[in-house]
């Protein structure tokens, strides 16, 4: 992903409420699920990481994305941004 398309994403992100948190419970099934349907449904969404969550922000982030194929726009406190493009055809894609 290049500054420029990051950029893009950040500014989309801004806006963006948390779907979902991760907290103590790690990073569960039904987690990847509800998040893997979120991505498919928006592309791009937001997630808080609780404070009592097993890591930290931008390790949990990292093993998310890892696991769901998506990229991370930007961690920034406990607050992380993923990307994935979505092979549904009825989803306003984003434009990179």
């Amino acid at each position: 992903m290049t500054s420029k398309q990051r950029s893009k994403l950040k500014s989309i992100a801004a806006n963006l409420s948390p779907v979902t948190q991760i907290g103590k419970g790690g990073i569960s099934d039904n987690l990847l699920k509800s998040l893997s349907d979120a991505l498919d449904a928006r592309e791009i969404i937001k997630v808080n990481v609780l404070p009592t969550a097993e890591a930290d922000a931008d390790t949990m982030a990292q093993n998310v994305a890892d696991l769901l194929g998506a990229e991370v726009v930007y961690v920034i406190g406990r607050k992380a941004v993923f990307y994935r493009r979505s092979l549904r055809e009825d989803v306003e894609h984003v434009e990179l």
